[in-house]
């Protein structure tokens, strides 16, 4: 394999880190690889480094920590798409995403996600880099990216922690990095992982109407709307349920006569119950009958695997904390992953009411800390004694003022180019696919945007890239959304 290493600021770099270990403000490593992608060589350039955030004033505000894929066997790039990629959190490194889905490199796991030695990264044939240029951007605290402040003063929280500051200042960004790197004609693309569905939904219409860029797309994948995630309302326990009713299917806890079905030919039948029967009885609250409060829970019993009685003394609110540690007390005597609940978890005790810790997310964690830190410093070329922050000091973070869902509506009304698309796993107990599902609708009470709005599901959690069946897949309908939304249709109109 042929390397070119280009490194701006080497002597800053070496001096500053000599001093006190700070990350450098603006510099950047180039090195040049190739790979194949659905049975095509790709050749591409890896540009990783340091950009400043600047504020009104053109003071440096931080420095955000990048990785930029751009193609080099192409000719005119002018029509090629930029895809602008973040996780969520809030406090997430841009990681998951960069080393395990859409990325040139996959992490070393198993068919279903699973770590296995010697840790590291492999060639991803499934990646998009084929279509799509794409960098990969890390909020404030997040990998190697850090706030700039001069001794003695404190961090401005306020000016990156908070739904609307965090987009805020990340369009200014995103203006900076399309400048530098000439891409103000390419078709643009946001996309966002978990809480980094609020962040795009916000950041399309922040960069439509303050930084005058207009997008082609907005991806949300696994996406966590603040809406209904977490707000114990009558919505979240309804809208969430049909997770329920996968979680006990991949189990195989629900009755012979469900169990037996595919997964998809039941999930309809439990998103109706959802919300025709579920979401009207919890609305009733204790003025429910108790004839009526009886069948609800015995359909919750036949859709979830839990009994009925559990169910009754919840008083159908039945939280997905509590479905975690219920579902496989009895029969297994183990806990399933918040998200994704193919993964088992062992508590101290098997009573109580959630679970120890989430399995998943250890796991995760076990397969993706090595890989991105053997990749920065030895493939990518970016040497630093900085700690790559997989989740950073970013809290409290300010969900105050969250209009996220009408803004991308308001983004997609003004711009008649603009697609969505959202993609989740079944069996993602944190933020759910029916709950995705609901969002979209409530984007656009109106409908006249659903036909610009697309849903895929995959039969794995929150990260479904991570079987390597649903890893191709995803990346499939990603492409296909891209090609088909960059495409010239003509003049953006009504």
């Amino acid at each position: 394999m042929k390397k070119r290493i280009t490194v701006l600021s080497l002597l800053l770099s070496i001096v500053t880190f000599s001093q006190d270990m700070r990350i450098p403000v603006d510099t950047t490593v180039v090195t040049t690889n190739s790979i194949t992608i659905k049975g095509k060589k790709v050749s591409y350039q890896a540009q990783t480094g340091t950009q400043p955030v600047f504020d009104k004033n053109g003071n440096t505000k931080a420095t955000l920590f990048y990785t930029y894929y751009k193609r080099t066997d192409v000719g005119n790039t002018e029509k090629r798409p930029l895809i602008m990629s973040f996780n969520g959190g809030p406090g997430s490194a841009s990681v998951w995403m960069h080393v395990a889905y859409t990325g040139p490199k996959v992490l070393k796991i198993d068919d279903e996600g699973n770590p296995i030695q010697p840790y590291g990264i492999k060639d991803n044939p499934y990646s998009v880099l084929d279509v799509a240029d794409i960098v990969f951007i890390n909020p404030v605290n997040t990998g190697y990216s850090r706030p700039v402040v001069k001794k003695g003063e404190k961090v401005d929280k306020k000016y990156f922690f908070g739904v609307n500051a965090d987009a805020a200042y990340l369009a200014d960004w995103l203006n900076t990095f399309v400048t530098r790197n000439n891409r103000w004609k390419s078709p643009k693309y946001i996309i966002g992982e978990s809480y980094g569905g609020t962040r795009v939904m916000q950041l399309a219409y922040e960069l439509q109407s303050k930084q005058w860029m207009y997008l082609n797309g907005v991806i949300m994948v696994s996406p966590a709307d603040y809406k209904v995630i977490r707000t114990g309302g009558s919505e979240d326990f309804a809208v969430n349920f049909p997770y329920f009713t996968a979680a006990a299917w991949y189990h195989k806890q629900l009755p012979t006569q469900l169990q037996q079905k595919d997964l998809l030919d039941i999930l309809p039948e439990a998103e109706d119950f959802a919300i025709n029967k579920l979401l009207p009885a919890l609305a009733k609250g204790g003025f429910i009958g108790e004839t009526e409060k009886n069948i609800v829970a015995e359909k919750m019993a036949y859709y979830s695997g839990i009994k009925k009685e559990v169910i009754l003394q919840h008083n159908l609110e039945v939280p997905n904390s509590y479905f975690w540690k219920e579902l496989l007390r009895r029969s297994k005597g183990k806990t399933i992953g918040r998200l994704d609940s193919r993964y088992l978890g062992l508590d101290r005790k098997e009573t109580g009411t959630r679970p120890d810790y989430s399995p998943e997310l250890v796991s995760w964690l076990h397969s993706f800390t090595p890989a991105i830190n053997y990749y920065t410093q030895n493939v990518l070329q970016f040497k630093t004694d900085v700690k790559y922050n997989m989740f950073g000091p970013v809290h409290p973070w300010d969900f105050s003022n969250n209009n996220s869902r009408e803004n991308l509506r308001k983004a997609m009304a003004e711009n008649p180019y603009l697609h969505l698309l959202v993609q989740s796993g079944y069996f993602d107990g944190a933020t759910t696919y029916s709950a995705a599902k609901y969002t979209m609708g409530k984007i656009d009470p109106s409908g006249k945007l659903k036909n610009r709005m697309s849903f895929k599901g995959y039969r794995s959690g929150h990260m479904m890239y991570l079987r390597k069946v649903d890893l191709e897949k995803a990346n499939d309908d990603l492409r296909k959304f891209i090609l088909k939304s960059s495409k010239n249709i003509g003049a953006a109109k009504y």
